[in-house]
C-alpha cells in the first residue's frame, strides 16, 4: 500500500517538513519512504497518538451521574454505571479513540462484574481485533483500602452497621493470590494487537506483600506493570502517614522500580522521587484533562523533565470536552505546562515526544515506533491540512505549531495502525461504531433501574467520604 501526502513530518518538532512524499507500506511496517510527483491534497502525514493511560469506558460517566469532582468523591459514583455487554464497552472506547487519533492505549480495566474477569478480557481482547488499535491490558489487583484510605470506624459511625454491612459486602475482593492467577489466565487472550499486564492499582489499594509478589513476578515474566501512583493530595497524605521513610523509597526496595513500569499521574511526586524514578527506568503517564477535571491538581512536566523521567500523554478517559480528541489534549499539555517565564518549559519537540513515542514501549512490547521512517512500524496519523490554514499566509504557518495550535479531530483525514487503516473519512473503517453505540446505550437503560438503590446508598455515602476526608481521619488509626 502507498500513502501520498504533501507533506510529512517524521518526528515533528525534531526535522522540517519534507514535502510530496510517497510512504510505501507492508505488512504491519514501512518499508520506503520517498519523493512523489506533487499530491493535490493538502494533506499532513505525522505519527499517530498514544494513550499512556485509559480506562476504556464506552459509557461516559456522566451519562450515569458520575458527574466531575475530587477524585475520592467521584469514585463513589463509578459504582452508578449499568452493566452493559463487555465487548462493546470496551469496543465503543477504543473506536471512539481511533477517531481521536490514538494508535495504542493502556486499558488499566475497571470490571464491571468480579466474578467474570476471564470473560471481560477475552471480550476486550476481541474488541481490540476488530476495532484496530494497540492495546496494552492492565489487569486488576485491589487488597487495600476498599473504602477510603484508612479506618473505617468512622464511616461505620456514620452510616450505621445494616449500611455499612452492605458496603463492604460490595466492595468484597478475592485473595491476591486468586486476583495473580488472574493475570496469567488473562496472558492467553494475547495477540499482536494485545498484550496482558500487571495492574496493581495504587499503593494504597494494594498490600505490601501483595506489590512484592508483582515485582517478582514482573521481574521473572518481563511482563510490565501499570499502577496510579499520587494522583491525588489525599493519597500523599496516607503515604507519607503510612510510609514514614517514603512510599518510593519502599517500592524500590521491593524491586518495584524498572524500566517496566508505569505510573499515572505522579502529579504529587516530590523531585527525589522523580529522581528515583527516572534512575530505575520508569515512564510516568501525565494526564491533563482528568487531572484538571478531577480536581488533582496539575502534574509538572517540568519536574519530570527535570529529574530525567520519561513522561508519555494520558487522557484517562476522562479528555477535557469528552471526546477522546488526543490533539486537543496534546495542545493543553503544549500550554498548560508552559510557565511565565520568557522561556518555554517544553518545547514542541519535548511534547510530541510525550504524545507519540514515549508512551510506546509502555504499551507495545519491542516497540521502536513513533518516528515515520523505513523499517518503523506504520502507525500513522493523516491530518487535512488545507482545512488548519485557510486564512494563513504562504508558508507562514510552521506546521508544528499549526498541529499545536489548531488541530483536532475534526481534521483527521485517516488514521494507519500496524499498517490497517482503520479511520477514513472520520469514520472507523471496520467497525460500526453509530450501531454499537446505540446497542450500548441500550444496553444501559435496561440496566439503569437495577441500580437505583445503590445510587441512593451512593448519594448518602458521598457526604460521609467528604466529611471523613476533610477532616483528615483517614490519618488517624
Amino acid at each position: 500500500m502507498d500513502l501520498d501526502v504533501a507533506r510529512l513530518l517524521k518526528r515533528p518538532g525534531h526535522e522540517a517538513v519534507l514535502h510530496n512524499q510517497r510512504l510505501t507500506i507492508e505488512g504491519s511496517g514501512i518499508s520506503a519512504i520517498a519523493p512523489c510527483e506533487a499530491v493535490a491534497r493538502d494533506l499532513l502525514a505525522i505519527p499517530a497518538l498514544i494513550n499512556a493511560h485509559d480506562h476504556g469506558r464506552g459509557l461516559k460517566t456522566l451519562a450515569f451521574g458520575c458527574c466531575d469532582g475530587p477524585l475520592e468523591l467521584w469514585l463513589l459514583g463509578l459504582g452508578s454505571e449499568p452493566r452493559v455487554d463487555p465487548y462493546l464497552r470496551a469496543a465503543v472506547s477504543f473506536a471512539r479513540m481511533a477517531l481521536g487519533g490514538i494508535a495504542a492505549a493502556n486499558h488499566c480495566h475497571n470490571p464491571q462484574n468480579r466474578e467474570a474477569m476471564l470473560i471481560e478480557a477475552e471480550a476486550i481482547s476481541q474488541a481490540t481485533r476488530d476495532v484496530g488499535i494497540r492495546i496494552a491490558f492492565a489487569v486488576p489487583v485491589f487488597d487495600r483500602n476498599p473504602i477510603v484510605y484508612g479506618p473505617t470506624a468512622p464511616i461505620e459511625a456514620a452510616l450505621g452497621a445494616e449500611a455499612f454491612s452492605r458496603l463492604v459486602e460490595r466492595n468484597q475482593r478475592a485473595p491476591s493470590d486468586v486476583q495473580l492467577d488472574l493475570v496469567q489466565a488473562c496472558e492467553s487472550f494475547d495477540h499482536e494487537l494485545f498484550s496482558v499486564q500487571y495492574g496493581p492499582v495504587g499503593p494504597q489499594w494494594c498490600e505490601n506483600g501483595t506489590l512484592e509478589k508483582i515485582a517478582q513476578a514482573s521481574a521473572d515474566k518481563g511482563r510490565r506493570i501499570h499502577m496510579h501512583l499520587f494522583e491525588t493530595e489525599r493519597q500523599r497524605q496516607w503515604a507519607d502517614h503510612t510510609y514514614p521513610g517514603g512510599l518510593v523509597r519502599f517500592l524500590d526496595e521491593i524491586g518495584f522500580l524498572s524500566p517496566r513500569l508505569t505510573v499515572a499521574h505522579g502529579v504529587w511526586l516530590r523531585p527525589d522521587e522523580c529522581e528515583l524514578l527516572a534512575e530505575r527506568g520508569a515512564t510516568v503517564s501525565l494526564n491533563m484533562s482528568s487531572n484538571l477535571r478531577l480536581r488533582s491538581g496539575i502534574p509538572s512536566a517540568s519536574r519530570f523533565k527535570k529529574a530525567g523521567l520519561n513522561w508519555a500523554m494520558g487522557m484517562d478517559g476522562m479528555a477535557f470536552d469528552d471526546d477522546e480528541d488526543a490533539l486537543r489534549e496534546l495542545r493543553m499539555i503544549w500550554h498548560i505546562q508552559q510557565s511565565t517565564s520568557i522561556h518555554q518549559n517544553l518545547s514542541p519537540a519535548e511534547v510530541f515526544d510525550g504524545g507519540m513515542v514515549n508512551g510506546r514501549h509502555t504499551i507495545i512490547p519491542g516497540d521502536d515506533g513513533g518516528v515515520l521512517e523505513p523499517g518503523r512500524p506504520a502507525d500513522i496519523l493523516v491530518l487535512k491540512r488545507s482545512e488548519m490554514v485557510p486564512d494563513c499566509l504562504e508558508e507562514a504557518a510552521d506546521d508544528a505549531h499549526l498541529i499545536l495550535t489548531r488541530a483536532a479531530k475534526s481534521h483527521i483525514d485517516r488514521l494507519i495502525v500496524a499498517g490497517r487503516p482503520i479511520v477514513a473519512n472520520g469514520q472507523n473503517v471496520d467497525f460500526d461504531l453509530e450501531q454499537a453505540e446505540m446497542e450500548l446505550l441500550d444496553q444501559a437503560r435496561h440496566g439503569w433501574p437495577a441500580k437505583q438503590t445503590e445510587i441512593d446508598e451512593i448519594h448518602r455515602l458521598r457526604t460521609v467520604i467528604e466529611d471523613y476526608y476533610g477532616s483528615y481521619a483517614h490519618l488517624s488509626g
